[in-house]
């Protein structure tokens, strides 16, 4: 071996380690740029009720239970448009929660004190990432004496943040920090959820025609669908409530496997709507696909002794809910303003659980990374030469976006570094091969 190729080699060797370590520097820049936390990169912005965005979405949500964290879900699953107050015994709101205007918390005297958002002790038990907002105020956040914001459970723990200003004495945990951009990039979601629900109940004007019947029978309203349609619209003008306004049963039936059920909740000549469950379960349909869309209210009071299943929907910018019953199982989003109260001692709470149903195209684009979508339109009914109710439509949001997200700053650093380790590396090596000589 000549002498100079002994210096090859003993050149080689440092500088292989040199190369080696840059491409593993890569390799760490560019692996840390998938798997950061949503602190460090943009959040999902919502276009409405939405399925789960990863996150760690579980495969199926469990009933609302208190056992240990199923996945992580960074979609929004309360959206206020007006004011969020706080009153009685109210207790919690799981998942993103995002309000435009005032979050105000002022609890009754003698009620446990706290307030908890993204992570809740009993609901789907799938919070937000850590290190993510929880809570996003665009006005004020008012904390009257005594009461506690809590972002935080155990491992789990998030973040709130205010555009406004925060008064009262009462305290957030952990600290709230002062951002003017806290909700900049959800300001015209309310506009869009007016126009999305009022399309969703009518169609050019005329009530959206229905594919089923809903009957108030007094104990109980039964919703019978066609059995056939893959979006099954139900028009209900009267209260779901029971004579004098109690509580009572809500059934549905002749359902089709994973279609979605839209029932619109319109009342003419009044601008009240009730909903008032009983403790049975809603049953006959899936929560997942079960979307209850009040567009024309100006007041909306959901009460009685049991839960909601499904998202719900308020169209009206000048609108109050008034959520008093145990429990909504479903995202909330209102253009209006939400008052989250409590008939009696016991705390009730909002679940964090996805929207996956497909719904009239009302003219606002999809939004693929973002998860929270309004997809194409599905037909009342089959046709010849259809395809099956249950089959992928193209373009309607699921989908990811042909070009993939943007790359980061260290997606962009990792992958350099990788490919000119690994490049240099294969040079060095080619030219350590021993090469036949022609003399």
């Amino acid at each position: 071996m000549s002498q100079n190729g002994c210096a090859r080699r003993r050149v080689s060797r440092p500088v292989a380690t040199v190369l080696a370590t840059l491409a593993a520097i890569g390799g760490t820049l560019l692996a840390g740029a998938f798997t950061a936390p949503e602190a460090g990169r943009a959040e999902p912005v919502a276009t409405g009720p939405g399925p789960c965005v990863p996150g760690a979405c579980p495969g199926a949500y469990p009933e609302p239970h208190n056992g240990p964290v199923k996945g992580r879900d960074n979609g929004v699953n309360v959206f206020v448009g007006g004011d969020y107050a706080v009153r009685r015994a109210a207790a919690a709101a799981e998942g993103r929660v995002v309000v435009l205007g005032d979050f105000d918390l002022a609890k009754g005297a003698g009620l446990p004190p706290a307030y908890h958002v993204g992570v809740v002790g009993l609901g789907s038990r799938v919070p937000p990432d850590n290190g993510s907002a929880f809570l996003r105020v665009g006005g004020d956040l008012k904390l009257a004496a005594g009461q506690r914001l809590v972002a935080e459970e155990g491992a789990v723990t998030g973040t709130v943040t205010y555009a406004g200003n925060a008064t009262g004495p009462g305290t957030v945990s952990p600290k709230a920090a002062h951002d003017v951009a806290a909700v900049a990039a959800v300001q015209g979601l309310r506009e869009e959820l007016t126009a999305t629900s009022t399309c969703y109940a009518y169609d050019k004007g005329v009530a959206r025609k229905a594919t089923g019947t809903a009957v108030n029978h007094g104990a109980a309203t039964a919703f019978t669908g066609d059995g056939i349609s893959a979006l099954q619209v139900f028009t209900v003008p009267f209260d779901l409530t029971a004579p004098g306004g109690g509580p009572q049963n809500l059934t549905f039936a002749r359902i089709p496997a994973r279609a979605t059920v839209l029932v619109n909740l319109t009342r003419p000549g009044s601008e009240a709507q009730t909903i008032s469950t009983s403790a049975a379960k809603v049953a006959g349909v899936q929560r997942e696909r079960l979307l209850w869309n009040v567009p024309d209210a100006r007041e909306v009071r959901l009460a009685g002794t049991g839960q909601l299943d499904g998202s719900l929907l308020v169209g009206r910018r000048s609108s109050l809910t008034h959520l008093s019953l145990p429990g909504v199982n479903g995202r909330l989003f209102t253009a209006g303003s939400l008052s989250h109260e409590s008939a009696g001692a016991a705390g009730p709470s909002i679940h964090a659980y996805p929207f996956t149903g497909r719904l009239p195209d009302c003219g606002t684009a999809p939004t693929p990374e973002a998860g929270n979508h309004l997809p194409v339109p599905v037909p009342a009914g089959p046709h010849p030469g259809a395809p099956p109710p249950n089959a992928p439509v193209a373009g309607d949001g699921h989908e990811l976006a042909h070009g993939g997200p943007p790359m980061s700053t260290d997606m962009v650093l990792g992958a350099a570094l990788m490919t000119t380790g690994a490049g240099m590396a294969l040079i060095v090596l080619h030219r350590q091969r021993p090469h036949p000589r022609w003399d």
